[in-house]
């Protein structure tokens, strides 16, 4: 069984964040740049599966600018066997993203799907979903656990009300959280031998998707300053404050 992951390049989590001056988005100039902390966790747990003997080949795919190469060369240092690059310079949404894996599930037809549920530049959480939907594959979204019997994929997830677990024909699409796995640190032999995997690159018009941008951001700000505190005699002078200026109760 293959398995696909979807890896994203993104802002370190470590890095803080600046907003452009003209408002037009997050300044990324010479900001360390790294995998998606998710999709991280997505990688591990797919070469899992295939050191338990569950899946023959763990194929990382990522899209985006030409820097993205780096990213996938992490994928396949922490164990994916090659890598796919959809290069464009493009900005990318999720539905753009999730038709393009679309194009590569039905070309290379895995067995699973993993993706990380989020990413951390903009909190989408939708191209997993999105994907499953267009594919027409069963989904389960914030696994804790995965365990494959057979031709089924057991998936304990995360609810308001505790965990729930699902079963699912594969192929499938499952998007990980925090939980699932803490990722292997990768070693400097594993990265050399990274660098000798392939790696192919294709563009989406190769893959016959229009990933042309459908929301346009109008305006990008830094949230609002958090106010000084007061402090009050009593408790009711608290409740006062809190019904009458705050209006929260």
């Amino acid at each position: 069984m293959k398995i696909i992951v979807a890896v994203k390049r993104v802002v370190d989590y470590n890095v803080k964040v600046r907003v452009k001056g003209d408002g037009t988005g997050v300044d990324i100039a010479s900001v360390k740049m790294s995998m998606n902390p998710f999709d991280e966790i997505a990688v591990e747990e797919a070469v899992r599966l295939k050191e338990k003997g569950v899946a023959t080949e763990v194929i990382a795919v990522s899209a985006g600018v030409a820097q993205c190469q780096e990213t996938l060369r992490t994928a396949m240092a922490i164990g994916a066997d090659r890598g796919i690059l959809v290069e464009t310079a493009a900005e990318l949404q999720p539905l753009a993203v999730a038709k393009l894996l679309k194009a590569l599930v039905d070309k290379e037809q895995p067995g699973l799907i993993i993706l990380g549920k989020q990413a951390v530049d903009d909190d989408a959480n939708q191209t997993g979903q999105m994907l499953a939907a267009l594919a027409d594959l069963p989904q389960a979204t914030f696994a804790s656990k995965v365990e494959v019997c057979g031709d089924k994929v057991n998936v304990t997830r995360e609810v308001d009300g505790g965990l729930e677990t699902l079963s699912l024909s594969t192929p499938a699409v499952i998007t990980t959280d925090l939980r699932l796995n803490e990722p292997r640190y990768v070693t400097l032999p594993n990265i050399m031998k990274a660098k000798r995997k392939p790696l192919v690159i294709v563009k989406p018009e190769d893959l016959g998707v229009d990933a042309t941008p459908r929301l346009k951001t109008l305006k990008v700000s830094e949230p609002a300053g958090r106010k000084a505190g007061v402090k009050v005699p009593d408790v009711a002078t608290l409740v006062d404050k809190l019904r009458n200026e705050a209006k929260v109760i």
